[in-house]
């Protein structure tokens, strides 16, 4: 590969027993056979996160929490947001997003995670009412939203893995400090977040990297392979 392939980060304490983990290198691969994306694919483990992140074209926070630090996901985020480095987080790494957006950009810094701090007073992410945890959902999608052009649809179903989800009488706070959220459960619950004012950043509480079979990327793997081989 040439020098300016785009460097993708994979940030996730990687394991076998995590499916998304074994999946998402051979999407990547496909994207690059198929479609001739000049793709680097380096994995981060979150406690080796630091400044060197900024050094990537794109910052992928993938599944896997509690994770081994939830400081080094949370600072992945952070890298990628304030330097407009193409960003997907996917289940936790959406958790993981919002925590890092209420902390630094809404002045919530003492938000937390109901998974890594149960007990804790100012919960942000809390136990699903009931856990989604190898069930497929409904997402509707907003229209206008960078969500809607990447999926091309107005509803689409798909798989997830987690029993955590955003506190709903929290999103406010997000949505008055630029977040958008741009798909929703048939309940009304948020399920895929984006930053209109940012190149690329999309956080889904779903798993696009589990649509099928494997064999052909999601809209929203390929949408940010794309983005970070633009960087690049």
């Amino acid at each position: 590969m040439h020098a300016y392939a785009g460097r993708i980060a994979l940030v996730g304490d990687r394991s076998p027993h995590v499916r998304s983990h074994a999946r998402v290198p051979g999407l990547l691969d496909r994207l690059r056979d198929r479609d001739q994306l000049d793709l680097d694919v380096y994995w981060v483990p979150t406690e080796e996160v630091g400044e060197s992140l900024k050094g990537f074209d794109g910052i992928w926070l993938l599944p896997g929490s509690p994770y081994q630090s939830e400081a080094g996901a949370i600072t992945a985020v952070r890298i990628a947001r304030e330097n407009g480095i193409p960003f997907l987080g996917t289940c936790a790494g959406l958790q993981h997003a919002m925590l890092e957006f209420a902390r630094n950009v809404c002045g919530a810094a003492g938000v937390q995670h109901g998974e890594s701090n149960p007990d804790a007073d100012d919960l942000l992410i809390v136990p699903l009412q009931c856990s989604l945890d190898g069930h497929e959902g409904t997402i509707n999608v907003v229209p206008g939203t960078r969500a809607a052009e990447l999926l091309g649809v107005e509803r689409s179903m798909e798989r997830y893995h987690c029993s955590y989800g955003l506190d709903a009488s929290r999103l406010d706070l997000l949505r008055q400090h630029g977040m958008v959220f741009s798909g929703y459960d048939d309940a009304g619950d948020p399920r895929i977040a984006e930053l209109p004012s940012h190149p690329f950043y999309l956080a889904t509480l779903f798993q696009p990297e589990l649509a099928g079979d494997g064999s052909r990327p999601h809209a929203l793997v390929e949408a940010f392979a794309r983005a970070a081989a633009s960087k690049a």
